[in-house]
């Protein structure tokens, strides 16, 4: 205790390094007044200098770094890799944009949040298994943002941009929403949610189109989320609905249950 009082530190810290040791067989001051061993892959200084040189030179200032490098692969000349080269210029705040375009914008995306219903929907496909395997049935399922309420569902045979048109026309005049209204539908990157006619469809009615980030899964989570509770009910059929009204039966008993009578987690169980 008190050679560690001396040195400034705690005796849990001398303990972790005792700990550390038995792995690599050495002692290492941790303290940041320490004085540490180079790091192994630092960039030497005359290599460093001598990056910074080409780079400036005549001949090379007007290019970059993946063009520097196979330049001076073909006169037979090796200095530093590529990324050794992009990182000395980092270092050395010299990795700018040049040129007359302007400089690439890296914005990050827009998010939409509810303050009362009737502001942003979400919606989404799924999967209902058929009376054989391989045969599906399609729920097409919007809910609200704000309350999670199920504001219009409907299942059909068939997966398409002209269905999931007709339906959000049906939803708007259900909801009673004026075109003045702003709404944003927000959907992942689907091709039924990014056709041609759908989005004609959500112009026309005044409603702001919204989509997943490219290679993105969690985008869309209360959409997904509400799929999860309807495909866990005890009395859903896995092994598949025998007919489509028999599957549309289904699905409005569930709806009937989750808008009335389901306590929601997301919303302190209301």
């Amino acid at each position: 205790r008190k050679s560690c009082e001396r040195l400034g530190i705690t005796e849990r810290t001398f303990y972790r390094w005792k700990n550390r040791k038995s792995h690599t067989d050495s002692y290492e001051d941790g303290r940041p007044t320490a004085i540490h061993p180079e790091p192994v892959n630092k960039v030497p200084q005359e290599m460093r200098q001598k990056i910074i040189e080409t780079c400036n030179s005549l001949e090379y200032a007007s290019m970059p770094p993946c063009e520097i490098v196979p330049a001076l692969a073909d006169k037979g000349i090796y200095i530093a890799s590529e990324s050794t080269f992009y990182r000395v210029l980092r270092e050395e705040k010299m990795l700018n944009h040049r040129g007359r375009s302007e400089a690439p914008k890296r914005n990050r995306p827009a998010t939409y949040s509810a303050t009362a219903p009737n502001q942003v929907y979400m919606w989404d496909i799924t999967y209902l298994n058929g009376p054989h395997k391989g045969m599906f049935y399609y729920l097409y399922l919007f809910s609200d943002l704000y309350d999670r309420s199920i504001v219009g569902w409907e299942v059909y045979k068939e997966e398409s941009a002209e269905l999931a048109s007709d339906l959000i026309k049906r939803i708007t005049l259900k909801q009673g929403r004026l075109t003045t209204q702003p709404l944003v539908l927000h959907s992942d990157n689907g091709s039924p949610m990014k056709g041609a006619t759908i989005l004609a469809t959500l112009y026309q009615l005044g409603i702001t189109p919204s989509n997943s980030r490219p290679r993105v899964s969690n985008d869309n989570p209360y959409a997904e989320s509400l799929f999860k509770t309807l495909k866990y009910r005890p009395n859903y059929q896995p092994k598949g609905f025998a007919t489509l009204e028999e599957a549309r039966c289904w699905v409005s008993q569930f709806v009937k249950w989750y808008n009335h009578d389901h306590h929601h987690s997301g919303l302190k169980f209301l």
